[in-house]
């Protein structure tokens, strides 16, 4: 065991967690939408827009969607005391972060091995939600701290510092994520050609050493002037011969004072450029403001206080999306807002989820994706990557809880399900991938390519499950949920019988239907006797 100590974040309660019900999730045909006909063979139609608690919704999708999402990006709230107008500021953090935790696990659960997670975040909750991150991912998975700046004028009223940025926190699930490179306008300013080079614009930088150390690497280079310019210590990057060629043409040439040589990287050369961690060029990630101008050219009829109030622009997108993602890559945003993630998504050719709460996702989100998919946004990035419109996406619903209570508070499975939903939602529960059967009634789940799951609301004699068990055969095993039986369980070797609910009694919290930040919702837990601090660093093993 190690002897260093190990500092953590700790707020007041943390160790709290949910147990959250896995739900399943439910389409709504009308409110799904695609176009008319195909534009393209890439059309992407099986996008998918949840509406719901972000919290619930994530966990409905962990089964399916474990190790699958390519890059995930969320701008959740920022914490900045106007969305926790009811709460002393201790106790804001304290709610906040465990909001972030709880969600941010499940999103590295659901990330692919090469995928990375996004997070915009300003000052007030940035660090400690690096920390957390550090926690939840571990620190050589920390990618990047982006600075981005979100406005294209200062306050000239503030009485410190005009906060012109952002950031945006970046994590992998491995330390050897690399990013992909960008062919960027901005990095091109960095490339001239004052004196007409032949091969093109060129960047004036140090001659590259060279990795491994060899005896024909170790040699003096004598200069017009007669200096003489010893090798580095493991020796150039090329053999004697190169070094003269490339200094005959001009690609590596000698310093004003002829006390060093400097080389020439050719833009031509260049496979795409790694981003940089400041994104000041505002034409090239946007601002603030301008999302709101591109909401606002999508809805002229609308006032501008009647929009989502705090929009990303599609070009800060369009940026994460180039250096995390390929075409037909998934995409997941939980704090969906306006919907910019999915519609810079769709417009690239990457397949999205996207997961919203509010009323909005009806009067904006909904009717900016069917924009697009039309072709009728012109804005945005529409024009930058040549977006004719096509593809869909399909509108679900969070289901209710499987379990209720009924007039004398027992709990009973809920009369909204269908059998076919309480097969889907048991199978959640038990770890069974939802796949009935067209010819054979009892397989509703697998886990194994012999190993079933049966659900059913019937109460089973001893005379039913015989027929089951041999059915089943002596190579497959069933798991058998139902109301009630008659009998002994293990009568039956190659059964598994128990009760519904009594079995799934004490694996969530039922009923509850809302993780988000109001007042009813927070921990019940107080703090430990003579806890005081809020945050501190708790020292361990």
């Amino acid at each position: 065991m190690s002897n260093r100590q190990k500092l953590e974040l700790t707020w007041i309660g943390k160790e709290n967690r949910p147990k959250l019900e896995p739900r399943i999730l439910l389409e709504d045909p009308q409110n799904s939408y695609h176009a008319a006909h195909r534009i393209t063979e890439n059309d992407i139609f099986d996008n998918r827009l949840i509406i719901g608690d972000n919290l619930l919704a994530l966990k409905a999708l962990e089964q399916e969607f474990t190790g699958r999402v390519k890059c995930v990006f969320i701008d959740p709230p920022y914490n900045t005391g106007s969305a926790f107008t009811h709460f002393d500021d201790g106790m804001e953090h304290s709610i906040w972060l465990s909001l972030m935790r709880d969600r941010v696990e499940l999103l590295r659960r659901l990330l692919s091995e090469d995928g990375s997670l996004w997070i915009t975040i300003d000052d007030n909750e940035a660090h400690y939600l690096k920390v957390l991150c550090d926690e939840i991912f571990g620190r050589d998975c920390f990618i990047a701290s982006v600075v981005w700046r979100s406005t294209d004028n200062s306050n000239n009223d503030a009485k410190q510092f005009s906060v012109d940025h952002n950031y945006i926190l970046a994590y992998s699930k491995h330390s050897d994520w690399i990013t992909k490179k960008l062919d960027s306008e901005g990095k091109r300013t960095h490339f001239k050609n004052p004196d007409n080079d032949p091969r093109g614009p060129w960047f004036d930088g140090n001659p590259l050493n060279s990795p491994n150390p060899r005896p024909n690497l170790m040699f003096n280079i004598t200069a017009p002037n007669g200096n003489v310019i010893k090798p580095p210590n493991k020796g150039w990057r090329w053999a004697r011969e190169t070094m003269m060629e490339k200094i005959a043409s001009g690609e590596i040439r000698f310093t004003e004072d002829q006390t060093g040589i400097r080389r020439r990287t050719y833009l031509a050369d260049m496979k795409g450029l790694p981003p940089s961690t400041l994104w000041y060029d505002i034409d090239e990630t946007g601002h603030n403001r301008q999302a709101k101008y591109e909401l606002k050219n999508l809805f002229p009829e609308r006032v501008v206080s009647d929009l989502f109030g705090t929009p990303k622009p599609e070009r800060l997108l369009r940026k994460i999306l180039e250096v995390s993602t390929d075409l037909g890559d998934l995409v997941l945003d939980s704090f969906a807002g306006s919907g910019t993630t999915g519609a810079v998504a769709q417009k690239m050719g990457r397949r999205w989820i996207m997961i919203e709460l509010g009323g909005h996702i009806h009067t904006d989100i909904i009717p900016r994706i069917k924009k697009v998919i039309d072709g009728e946004d012109q804005g945005g990035i529409t024009k930058a990557v040549d977006w004719k419109g096509g593809g869909g996406f399909r509108f679900f619903h969070l289901a209710s809880s499987l379990l209720t209570r009924d007039r004398w508070g027992n709990w009973i499975i809920s009369k909204e399900y269908n059998a076919a939903m309480l097969a889907e939602a048991v199978c959640k529960l038990e770890g069974f991938s939802y796949l009935p059967s067209d010819t054979i009634y009892w397989q509703h789940g697998r886990s194994t390519e012999r190993d079933f799951l049966y659900v059913t609301t019937a109460h089973l004699n001893p005379d039913q499950l015989q027929q089951l068990s041999d059915e089943v055969g002596p190579t497959r095993t069933l798991l058998v949920l139902c109301t009630a039986f008659r009998g002994k369980a293990d009568r039956y070797p190659n059964l598994t019988v128990r009760k519904i609910p009594k079995q799934v009694l004490s694996r969530c919290e039922w009923g509850h239907d809302d993780y988000s930040l109001q007042v009813e919702n927070l921990p019940k837990a107080s703090p430990k006797p003579g806890q005081q601090a809020l945050f501190g660093d708790e020292v361990g093993e």
